[in-house]
């Protein structure tokens, strides 16, 4: 460890301490042991925004051992005020934006990259330390040095792979922090058991729509050579190549056309059923509907490569969702049952542990506090979602935004879960009766609007 033992920094509340000549935030994020300030960039309305990389052992096995830097960045607005640390689970979003809890709470806001997505990559990389715990150690870590500057209270947050991340961070150190809320989080506890995908998947939205979607998966398979053509020629306009799957641009075709029900679902309304075209449509309506709901470039070598550690994880421990595709089979050319390790570059090494899911889901639903999670009724990756202990004490809930997809949030609840919602993280952050809540969030537009680009999960 990095002299995380260190004294606490002081500060008087509501003051930066800025002494002349000197910055004062920036004094006290450089007093944390492995904290590195590489720069501050422009932002709006009483925040400052720093970019920050924090120096962790690439196996926590093994402390004094080879060290990679972590990127995170802040979102500063004032020492005494409310704490959110929020990770996607993927890369650090590229610019300065404010997670939900961080706009109802009015904090400060730590976002987190997670490790082997570069730039936060040891090097060389032994892909057998990118496992939940090796991650949520690098969040306890870095949680416990910046404790010594930010005193207030601690929210952790996170969409999809980031709730899940919250998540395991709490089951290894669910002392931490003081609460949690997870979004869209997946919980694949029996990899081999995904009956319930299947069931969400016959009962999602109208017969009309299913019918129209499946139609559409069908009818891209049936113009197989005209689709072929149009993708050579995008493949060739975005220099993308095709080498990792066997089946080079074929399989990526029919990859796209499999994850397209599914990607409709998780980011599209059931009021969309409207812009799924009817199976007689031209070739290049059908082309760009595909195109917008899953992205012709996903199955690429760039598109999988960017996600490579996503994947290592999928085929490691979290699981995957094994979806029926019969009504396809009779079209299919190749192989789609390999799950995320048909995706990785070849010599990584990897061999399932059944039991980590297991072990994760045994201890929300038995000992978790403090965890709000916050789901969508249409989302597929709700169809295993997480469940919490009903007994005292009653500090934890599931709460589900009827219709929703994979962006739900507080917000979107029915009045009475929002209002229960909201009252949970506020008591969480010590901020129930924060006269700078009690009305609300201020919208910021350029801190609150940022839409997250789209991932695998």
């Amino acid at each position: 460890m990095l002299g995380l033992a260190a004294a606490p920094v002081s500060a008087a509340p509501g003051q930066d301490d800025v002494m002349p000549g000197r910055d004062g935030v920036v004094d006290r994020l450089e007093s944390i042991p492995g904290l590195t300030v590489v720069g501050e960039r422009p932002t709006e309305q009483g925040y400052r925004f720093f970019d920050l990389t924090f120096t962790q052992p690439a196996d926590h096995h093994d402390p004094d051992g080879p060290t990679f830097e972590q990127r995170l960045t802040l979102l500063h607005k004032d020492f005494a005020r409310p704490n959110v640390m929020y990770t996607s689970g993927y890369y650090v979003p590229p610019v300065p934006h404010r997670a939900e809890p961080t706009q109802l709470v009015d904090g400060n806001q730590l976002n987190m990259e997670y490790r082997f997505f570069e730039p936060s990559r040891p090097e060389p990389a032994d892909w057998t330390t990118l496992d939940i715990w090796q991650a949520a150690t690098d969040q306890h870590r870095v949680v416990e040095a910046f404790r010594q500057v930010y005193g207030e209270e601690w929210i952790t947050t996170g969409g999809s792979k980031g709730g899940m991340t919250a998540t395991y961070h709490r089951r290894f150190y669910p002392q931490d922090v003081d609460g949690t809320v997870a979004y869209v989080a997946p919980n694949d506890v029996d990899n081999e058991e995904d009956s319930r995908y299947d069931e969400f998947f016959a009962t999602v939205g109208t017969p009309e729509c299913r019918d129209a979607l499946a139609a559409v998966q069908r009818e891209v398979l049936v113009r197989r050579d005209e689709m072929l053509a149009r993708y050579r020629d995008y493949a060739e306009r975005n220099g993308l190549t095709f080498e990792r799957l066997p089946g080079g641009i074929d399989q990526a075709l029919e990859g796209t056309v499999l994850d397209t029900v599914y990607a409709f679902w998780q980011y599209q309304l059931e009021s969309d059923c409207a812009t799924v075209p009817p199976a007689d449509a031209s070739t290049q309506q059908l082309w760009d509907f595909v195109g917008n709901a899953v992205g012709w470039d996903s199955f690429a070598d760039a598109g999988l490569d960017h996600y490579v550690p996503y994947y290592f994880q999928a085929a490691t421990e979290l699981g995957w969702p094994d979806v029926s595709h019969e009504h396809l089979d009779d079209l299919l050319r190749h192989d789609h049952d390999g799950g995320p390790a048909q995706y990785l570059p070849d010599g990584l090494p990897v061999e399932f542990d059944r039991k980590a899911m297991a072990d994760i889901d045994r201890w929300v639903r038995t000992r978790g506090t403090e965890l709000l999670y916050v789901n969508g009724g249409n989302d597929p990756w709700a169809a295993e979602p997480f469940r919490v202990s009903p007994a005292p004490p009653k500090d934890s809930a599931v709460f589900t935004v009827p219709g929703g997809n994979h962006g739900s949030d507080i917000a979107q609840l029915p009045q009475a879960e929002r209002d229960q919602a909201t009252a949970m993280l506020l008591k969480w952050a010590d901020v129930s009766d924060d006269p700078a809540v009690l009305d609300g969030p201020q919208h910021i537009p350029a801190l609150d609007d940022y839409e997250m680009p789209r991932r695998p999960l």
